[in-house]
């Protein structure tokens, strides 16, 4: 693995994607109050557990500066990771909210927000070295928990993994050697909540099954 701390975010000016560079453009005019570049992860690199998303949303992270932050995907995860022990503080939806993540960071598979939520496979790619970067740095990681199958693939990508060998299914585990392992789970997204394809127990017994 790279182990390489220096290298795990992009810096607030990067230019690797230009549909998301014309898109953090536009929004620093429509939305001058967000945070409108890449978003940091959330959490030690000493930490056992690697939560990875999609990417940042247009008025949650994009507008916090923190990842799953003020939008209704953190409503579901940051309680859950404190329901587990995995932080201390309450939830407020803001980044000054005082939540602090102990055994559990949180990262996207691409850091700058997409138009429509929707990103392409050329920034997936683009991020990825950042994604295999933090991997490689964090020397206790042994659980990397994927929302959705874009992240399943982006972490397989990153580790250098084979992904017709690691088939993404709701509540699965895969072993990934080295003793790291890789659990799935559908994206907390409002559209995936309110459908019921997940639900606040099916959400928990994929941490339950980790922690």
């Amino acid at each position: 693995m790279v182990r390489d701390p220096s290298a795990i975010e992009p810096d607030a000016g990067c230019a690797a994607c230009a549909r998301l560079v014309d898109y953090r453009v536009a929004n620093r005019s429509a939305h001058s109050g967000h945070h409108n570049a890449p978003v940091r992860s959330f959490g030690p690199l000493d930490a056992e557990i690697l939560v990875v998303g999609l990417a940042p949303g247009l008025h949650g992270a994009n507008r916090t500066g923190r990842p799953f932050t003020g939008d209704y995907a953190g409503d579901l995860l940051y309680p859950t990771l404190l329901t587990f022990g995995l932080g201390r503080g309450a939830y407020g939806q803001t980044a000054d909210d005082g939540v602090a993540l102990t055994r559990c960071r949180i990262t996207n598979a691409v850091r700058c927000v997409p138009p429509h939520n929707k990103v392409v496979g050329e920034e997936i790619r683009a991020c990825n070295p950042f994604l295999a970067a933090e991997i490689g740095a964090m020397d206790n990681l042994r659980h990397i928990v994927a929302l959705g199958h874009v992240a399943h693939n982006a972490v397989l990508k990153a580790l250098g993994k084979t992904q017709s060998a690691f088939a993404f299914a709701h509540g699965a585990r895969h072993e990934l050697g080295g003793g790291l392992r890789l659990a799935d789970s559908y994206h907390c997204s409002r559209y995936n909540t309110n459908t019921g394809r997940l639900t606040e127990e099916m959400f928990h017994a994929v941490f339950r099954a980790i922690v």
